[in-house]
């Protein structure tokens, strides 16, 4: 305030008679601003959020900096597995006990803490940053996952399935949409499956539905025993399933972002082009994007 930056001439003056003899401009200029943009990522989480929500999950989250155990060997990977190697994972130095953190390739680790310090039934979706060796059109060493835990007492691979389908149809705003889960392996889940979508190319354009071609979308699975076992559940008794999903794949896919590392190049000229209104939520009833 103009005001403000005259006090010093003001000294020994009686502040009122100046004011009114001098007409000091005390007025205030509020410079116009322009409404920000939500970041692709986040539009895409919360989309996602508010698809799962109402099937009854809920948000989880964990720390980026995890345990070696929680990371892999609570999650049924052997002590040799290549994703353990050096050119996959961020390890941190040796501990002077021997153990070692490292930052998280998955999300996976907050279903391992949710099943340790939680009695099922259990229904979790672990969105966050993720972490792996890894730079190029399609890679980046920072990414995001969703991943997805289920655990009760009766729920199947059906189940799994028809949530699933329900999403990507959801999701892609595509009602009449091929799916199909094809046999995989993971170390975490048994049996395991990846889910393709239809899709067709036509002059270099995806579009997602009926066509002739098939996409890989996510990987999925029922836990495996020895999943449950690590985490302190009786697979005698409990049973559920798991997947995961790339963030910025799935929003590569439904708005045609070419290339996944302009995601973090701090472009406002991209955010602008790409970005959402932050006041507009997604969910079901209102539409998930605009």
């Amino acid at each position: 305030v103009a005001v403000e930056a005259r006090k010093s001439d003001l000294e020994g003056a009686d502040l009122a008679s100046r004011l009114a003899t001098e007409k000091i401009d005390v007025s205030l200029t509020v410079r116009p601003e322009q409404s920000g943009s939500l970041h692709p990522i986040s539009q895409t989480i919360e989309e996602v959020v508010a698809i799962f929500g109402p099937m009854g999950f809920e948000v989880a989250e964990g720390p980026d900096i995890e345990f070696d155990a929680n990371n892999f060997t609570k999650l049924n990977f052997p002590p040799d597995h290549p994703a353990r190697e050096m050119h996959d994972t961020f390890f941190l130095p040796v501990q002077e006990d021997g153990s070692r953190h490292l930052l998280r390739t998955h999300t996976s680790p907050v279903q391992v803490r949710v099943m340790e310090s939680t009695k099922p039934p259990i229904r979790i979706l672990a969105p966050g940053r993720t972490y792996r060796c890894d730079y190029d059109l399609t890679h980046t060493p920072m990414f995001h996952q969703v991943e997805g835990l289920a655990i009760d007492t009766e729920t199947h691979m059906g189940h799994l399935k028809g949530c699933l389908i329900e999403f990507v149809k959801a999701y892609f705003e595509v009602e009449e949409l091929p799916v199909r889960f094809r046999p995989s392996f993971f170390p975490f889940t048994e049996p395991s499956a990846e889910m393709d979508i239809g899709c067709s190319w036509s002059d270099g354009e995806l579009k997602i539905g009926a066509g002739g071609d098939w996409m890989e979308i996510l990987g999925c699975g029922m836990v495996h025993p020895n999943v449950l076992k690590a985490c302190g559940l009786d697979p005698d008794v409990y049973q559920g399933f798991a997947f995961g999903m790339g963030v910025e794949r799935l929003a590569m896919l439904k708005y045609g972002i070419p290339d996944l590392r302009r995601f973090f190049d701090a472009d406002l000229r991209w955010l602008k082009h790409y970005g959402f209104s932050a006041l507009d939520l997604p969910s079901l009833s209102g539409g998930l994007s605009r």
